[in-house]
């Protein structure tokens, strides 16, 4: 199982992650301070989210600490929005970061593209919605227990709007998630193979709708 270290000094968001990450079977260990951040790092850490503002260490200097000791990737959690200390978290080694408020299912497809990039999968290799079944072991997908035919992105979509079916996937985290933002990829490529996708699926159930276009945000599964 993926464990995550949560590095946040307010008790609420601590609390608040830890439940969130519980919810999505995620194993997660609190720190309250940059001093205790980098006595809970062990070996069994897989990613680690960061508030800067710190009691003891700062955040700037957790990460420093962090990417010394081991590639983890570090997702920042910060109230501040200015482009200079943006630029200077990445040029530290933070990999990603998120604005505070932010929001839940953010977090989780930011978690998951860190993972993906580290390839750490924390999800069951079978995923079902609706009389849809895919099986990430044997690369292969039933709709209405029709086999169908799809090609290795349109597996990849399929499966991250599966992962979290509530969830709207923007174009530009779809992209990150499939593509990892290559030049090749845009809406047009997008919507082709989500059409193709749509086309296998009622295909094989002509009575039922699976993927839903929220407009000039992107995707999500019908429910």
């Amino acid at each position: 199982m993926v464990k995550i270290l949560i590095v946040e000094d307010d008790n609420d968001i601590n609390n608040m992650i830890g439940d969130l990450l519980r919810l999505n079977q995620i194993e997660s260990i609190s720190a309250y301070s940059g001093t205790e951040a980098l006595l809970l790092l062990d070996d069994n850490i897989d990613l680690v989210l960061l508030d800067l503002m710190l009691p003891g260490l700062s955040g700037q200097e957790v990460i420093k600490e962090i990417k010394r000791k081991k590639d983890l990737p570090v997702i920042i959690l910060t109230a501040v929005s200015k482009m200079d200390t943006k630029l200077d978290l990445f040029d530290l080694g933070a990999d990603d970061y998120l604005i505070k408020p932010f929001d839940n299912n953010e977090l989780l497809a930011r978690i998951k593209i860190q993972l993906k990039h580290k390839k750490i999968s924390f999800f069951s290799s079978l995923m079902t919605f609706k009389d849809i079944v895919l099986d990430e072991n044997k690369f292969e997908v039933t709709c209405n227990n029709v086999k169908l035919g799809l090609s290795k992105i349109e597996f990849k979509l399929l499966r991250i709007l599966l992962e979290n079916p509530t969830h709207v996937f923007t174009k530009d985290i779809l992209f990150e998630m499939v593509w990892n933002h290559e030049d090749s990829a845009d809406d047009n490529t997008l919507n082709v193979h989500i059409s193709k996708i749509r086309s296998k699926l009622k295909k094989a159930n002509p009575k039922q709708e699976y993927i839903e276009t929220v407009w000039g945000i992107g995707y999500k599964m019908k429910e």
